[in-house]
């Protein structure tokens, strides 16, 4: 969501700091602004509206100086305005902060704060971290930064800069991420390694309560009330062209077509000959073995994974598997089971939901497997064990070669786990894993179709509502094809199963209805059939996914999109596919802003 970055070194100020958030705009945002001390001197500039508006009111300016920090904000408190933009500041003190995170106690500090004279400009809760440091601020601003994180309930990462000490950034976290980039006289602070990749691959992870003292020359780390330790500084693999467009007109776009190469990497790194292997496990065969229970927890495109997943783990683990959202699960009155598994799914790894499900769930003494794309998030270190799902870096907001991703690689883990417990034979697992290798030329097969797709799109992208519907498997499918045309072309949709159609849903079916209809080959297919048929018989306009070779669905179908014909369990990798592509062609007939669509951030650090 919210976006940090700071510097302290010898290079230009304003360019580091610019490209920074300009690097981190992908995440959402409704508002950017810089602080920086030059001259011993405390200046900032912030204003609403995308990055380029900053750059607009910065034009005409020389900036210099070598400590910096700035902000790219996603509305929580106050609209998006200039005062409620950060950086945040108390004039008396000549200080800056700015924050990711949401400080619950605002408002009853806010009021001992203004009891004791503080003015508040804007409608932030960050505004009273920066009066708190001012009001402990006397000799030391480390020690400031300390007596108002006791205060402080909430998540929080933020960082300062203060006249007093002109020549250091001090950062602290608590529930948000924050990164320290190493460099060679200079260091770099984000939110996000996507800012920092640039200019450094070694990086360090801050944990909660951390506070850490960042100057040209060195960064020094202590724990809140506590000594200075020593961080592990992790050296990243992946550049920073790795996030651009490549010529694609989006980010959304490219990385829909990466989706074939993705998989080939993750099959590559995770199938050894007929074998599955999972490097970075951390949890024994033995503990697999036992488990009778999975409780997937997620949000979002990676809830509808875990969906898919619970099919698959019931039908070839024969492991009883529930599926929580997981702004939702913390509130359950949850069973332990001594041999219960809590599954976490999250592309960044920091999602704030999930994270606090992992928390609640370790508390209760459940063991946590994750699966991550961010090597070093916040849930990787907590997690009991981690499957990578290696995506590579994703910049759209909406998900899509992730959410590939993260289904080819729980297909994987279902195999590996399945052959473990005997509930599949050796011959099917090398049937089950020749067919996945196929995938990726599939897909190559699906995005061929692109034309076409956007014929689709260019027939029904005026429509301001859609059904999707599919059955088992592809249940979860329609759910996230509705997700994508919702996030990025605003048009309301929302997703079925299609024998739910008749307890309520019908009703909305008429001529003016587009209906997307997921009829792959299936043992459910004929009831599909029966569903498009009751779409047909109201007006509805269907739009089939159906497989190669079924000539017979065609008379149901206003438009068809073919895919491959697999088997059911891989269905949903191909079926996803066709409606990334045409949600993307709606959007862009909308003239949307398909990677930053509004009021959307790619990793929500806020509950």
């Amino acid at each position: 969501m919210c976006g940090i970055v700071g510097y302290v070194g010898y290079r230009n100020l304003e360019s580091v700091l610019l490209v920074g958030l300009e690097r981190l705009s992908y995440r959402g945002y409704d508002s950017s602004g810089i602080a920086i001390i030059s001259d011993g001197e405390l200046s900032y500039w912030k204003t609403p509206g995308k990055i380029h508006e900053l750059e607009k009111l910065l034009q005409n300016m020389s900036i210099q100086g070598h400590v910096g920090i700035g902000h790219t904000r996603w509305s929580t408190h106050g609209e998006p305005n200039e005062v409620n933009a950060h950086p945040q500041i108390n004039a008396p003190h000549k200080i800056a902060i700015v924050h990711n995170g949401i400080i619950e106690n605002y408002q009853s500090l806010k009021s001992k704060l203004l009891s004791e004279g503080f003015l508040f400009r804007s409608q932030t809760d960050s505004e009273v971290i920066v009066h708190l440091i001012a009001r402990y601020l006397q000799d030391n601003l480390l020690e400031a930064v300390e007596r108002a994180m006791l205060d402080l309930e909430g998540t929080y990462a933020f960082a300062v800069i203060a006249e007093k000490e002109p020549d250091k950034v001090i950062v602290a976290k608590k529930g948000s991420p924050l990164i320290i980039g190493i460099g060679k006289n200079e260091n770099f602070i984000s939110s996000d390694l996507n800012a920092v990749i640039p200019h450094t691959k070694d990086v360090i992870y801050m944990d909660d309560m951390d506070i850490a003292i960042v100057e040209s020359q060195a960064v020094l780390f202590k724990k809140l009330g506590g000594a200075y330790i020593e961080k592990e500084i992790h050296h990243i693999t992946w550049d920073a062209t790795s996030a651009d467009k490549n010529g694609y007109d989006h980010y959304m776009l490219k990385e829909i077509f990466e989706q074939p190469t993705i998989i080939r990497n993750i099959i590559s790194k995770t199938i050894d000959g007929d074998h599955i292997k999972f490097d970075s496990l951390r949890m024994s065969n033995e503990e697999l073995i036992k488990t009778t229970r999975f409780i997937i927890q997620a949000c979002g495109t990676s809830w509808h994974a875990g969906l898919v997943a619970k099919y698959l783990m019931e039908r070839y683990a024969r492991v009883l598997t529930e599926v929580d959202i997981s702004s939702e699960f913390r509130y359950r009155q949850m069973i332990t089971g001594i041999n219960d598994i809590v599954v976490a799914i999250s592309q960044s790894g920091e999602t704030a939901d999930t994270l606090a499900c992992i928390r609640e769930a370790k508390s209760k003494f459940f063991k946590v497997l994750s699966f991550v794309n961010v090597q070093g998030s916040t849930i990787d270190r907590e997690s009991d064990g981690i499957i990578y799902t290696n995506s590579g870096p994703e910049v759209g907001v909406a998900s899509t070669k992730n959410y590939v991703a993260q289904l080819v690689t729980l297909y994987l883990f279902t195999l590996y786990l399945s052959h473990l417990k005997w509930s599949i034979s050796s011959n099917d697992l090398v049937t089950m894993i020749s067919e996945l290798k196929r995938i990726p030329d599939y897909i190559d097969q699906i995005l061929e179709q692109k034309e076409s797709i956007r014929a689709i799109a260019d027939k029904y992208y005026q429509h301001r509502e859609f059904l999707f519907i599919g059955r088992g498997l592809n249940y979860p499918s329609a759910l996230e094809g509705a997700l994508k045309l919702k996030e990025i072309s605003y048009i309301h949709a929302t997703g079925y199963a299609a024998g739910e159609l008749k307890h309520g849903p019908i009703a909305l079916i008429d001529e003016h209805l587009p209906v997307v209809c997921i009829a792959p080959q299936s043992p459910t297919y004929d009831k599909m059939i029966s569903n498009i048929q009751e779409v047909r018989a109201r007006k509805g306009k269907t739009i089939v996914i159906a497989t190669e070779g079924d000539h017979s669905i065609e008379e149901f179908a206003d438009d068809i999109i073919r895919i491959p014909h697999v088997s059911e369990e891989l269905t949903p990798i191909l079926t996803v596919i066709p409606m990334q592509l045409l949600s993307y062609y709606i959007a862009v007939k909308l003239d949307c802003d398909v990677d930053q669509p509004r009021n959307l951030a790619k990793s929500v650090t806020v509950e």
